[in-house]
């Protein structure tokens, strides 16, 4: 688990079987998520600089839409994980997400801010945002995930 220090590559938050972001994870293996540099990282909130893996991109070079909910499950799921450092080890289950799609992400690389909304009880809310060069956001989404203690 994450000691609560700051992060510089977003491998380096640690879900002990294996990481989120770390090489044997299949949707990090996917996106090559570990090598995403971590801009901000707060208490609640996370900002990444993601890339545009090849493997993701539709015919006109942007981002396939059916990958976005992917870049945003690893996301969001980081976000929370950080606020939870520290606690008894736990998993993390996507129990909703919400994807709007404003304008097409296009690469090499575009950043993914992710804040905790809420938490209520086991459950939290997670808003995440793609942004352009520009800092327009191009996807916006809502993820509920559930936390679940490892018996």
């Amino acid at each position: 688990m994450h000691d609560g220090g700051k992060v510089t590559k977003i491998e380096e938050i640690a879900d002990d079987e294996p990481g989120m972001f770390q090489r044997g994870h299949p949707a990090a293996d996917f996106l090559r998520s570990w090598d995403w540099p971590v801009l901000e990282q707060t208490p609640g909130h996370l900002r990444v600089r993601a890339s545009l893996s090849d493997r993701a991109k539709n015919r006109r070079d942007q981002l396939f839409g059916g990958f976005t909910a992917t870049y945003v499950d690893l996301v969001a799921t980081a976000t929370l994980r950080l606020s939870l450092a520290g606690d008894a080890r736990v998993w993390l289950a996507t129990t909703g997400m919400r994807l709007e799609y404003l304008a097409p992400v296009v690469g090499p690389t575009f950043v993914i801010d992710s804040r905790i909304v809420t938490t209520r009880g086991r459950t939290s809310v997670v808003d995440t945002r793609f942004l352009d060069d520009d800092g327009e956001v191009t996807v916006h989404a809502v993820t509920s995930l559930r936390i679940l203690p490892v018996a």
